[in-house]
């Protein structure tokens, strides 16, 4: 059993650095390869890690049915075994299709559901870093004021933020200290 999960480990561990290295075609079939050694383990959570995986490598390469597809079964299967955190990553990913394919309206309500479920969780982390594509999905959307309350939302969640978001955190706060001083003149 232990020399079967680690040759699944080692297929998704191949299939993510082919993917980080952009062989996303060669990525596909270490992901499917890795798919068949958990499901032989009876793993279905890593079963329906590799689908999610899957579905992020068809978003890349534009092939959209396929990516839907993928990402729907992975998040039916998180669902199915109450892997809240795990479904709202697989939702986050669903967000970032729909946004690819220009579709708003739907990649807000996936990201919508995601930044709940994360912060039901308590992951704060996860939280603001949908907070933040939420944002910007509602300002490609139109809703510029909405958009930048998300965004500012999840700047000021984030546990581990970047130097840049570090140095938008404080230009806010000093708009945000100009305007109160404004406001404290009128």
């Amino acid at each position: 059993m232990m020399a079967e999960t680690t040759f699944a480990q080692e297929l998704k561990e191949e299939g993510l650095r082919l993917f980080q290295e952009g062989l996303y075609e060669e990525a596909i079939v270490q992901f499917e390869k890795a798919k068949d050694a958990f499901a032989a383990e009876g793993n279905d959570v890593e079963v329906a890690e590799m689908v999610n995986n899957l579905g992020v490598i068809y978003r890349m390469l534009g092939q959209w049915d396929e990516a839907i597809a993928a990402l729907e079964e992975a998040k039916s299967t998180f669902v199915r075994l109450g892997d809240r955190s795990r479904e709202a990553q697989t939702l986050g990913n669903l967000g970032g299709l729909y946004a690819s394919k220009g579709e708003r309206e739907t990649s807000n309500e996936c990201l919508r559901q995601a930044a709940d479920i994360f912060s039901e969780l308590g992951d704060e982390q996860r939280y603001g870093e949908t907070l933040l594509a939420l944002g910007v999905q509602e300002w490609k959307k139109g809703d510029r004021s909405e958009g930048l309350a998300t965004y500012e939302s999840g700047l000021h969640t984030l546990q581990k933020p970047t130097t840049s978001q570090k140095a938008l955190r404080g230009l806010l706060g000093l708009r945000n200290r100009l305007l109160g001083t404004q406001k404290d003149k009128e």
